[in-house]
């Protein structure tokens, strides 16, 4: 009976896995119905105060990360990955909601917030997104983008591409943590 029991439970445990649907995204985490995502305006930058909390160093997943806290011209190449409706309406490092039909993105080191133009390497297509968040924490990864921003550099079906990563300095930015 407790042979049983122990079987039900692991085919139980198996069967909650997410099911990978074509594309690269798990089928509870793709777009949603109604969005206009080639519609999507790039992220404006403005001048904006840097966040108090969201850059202190800090560790995850047993590897330390130390945020920028300048606010600089800054270079990267490396893999895009996106995150969806998994995250959408969570709370981001910055305290903010998560959007995921906004132009947005996670990055491990760069300001929060801060501003980035991300292109697409293979396509060179270009966003402009708002740096609100901390990760990719997965190895290779550079840089996880709203899905709206994967969407308009044409990567979703994928789910990564190589990318330039770019800081952008706005007129008037605050220069350093104050």
């Amino acid at each position: 009976m407790r042979r049983i029991a122990l079987a039900l439970i692991l085919v139980a445990g198996c069967s909650s896995t997410p099911e990978k649907r074509p594309g690269g995204y798990y089928k509870d985490d793709g777009p949603g119905d109604s969005a206009k995502l080639a519609a999507v305006a790039d992220a404006v930058p403005r001048a904006e105060p840097l966040h108090r909390y969201a850059n202190r160093p800090y560790e995850a997943l047993s590897r330390k990360y130390v945020p920028l806290t300048r606010v600089s011209t800054y270079t990267q190449r490396g893999a895009a990955s996106w995150y969806g409706k998994r995250f959408h309406g969570n709370p981001t490092s910055s305290g903010e909601k998560y959007d995921m039909y906004k132009m947005s993105a996670a990055h491990p080191i760069l300001p929060i917030p801060s501003y980035a133009r991300v292109t697409n390497l293979a396509n060179g297509r270009s966003v402009v997104v708002r740096v609100n968040d901390r990760g990719p924490f997965h190895a290779g990864r550079a840089i996880d983008l709203s899905y709206a921003a994967a969407y308009r550099l044409g990567y979703t079906a994928q789910g990564s591409a190589q990318v330039e990563v770019e800081q952008i300095v706005p007129r008037g930015a605050p220069l350093a943590l104050q």
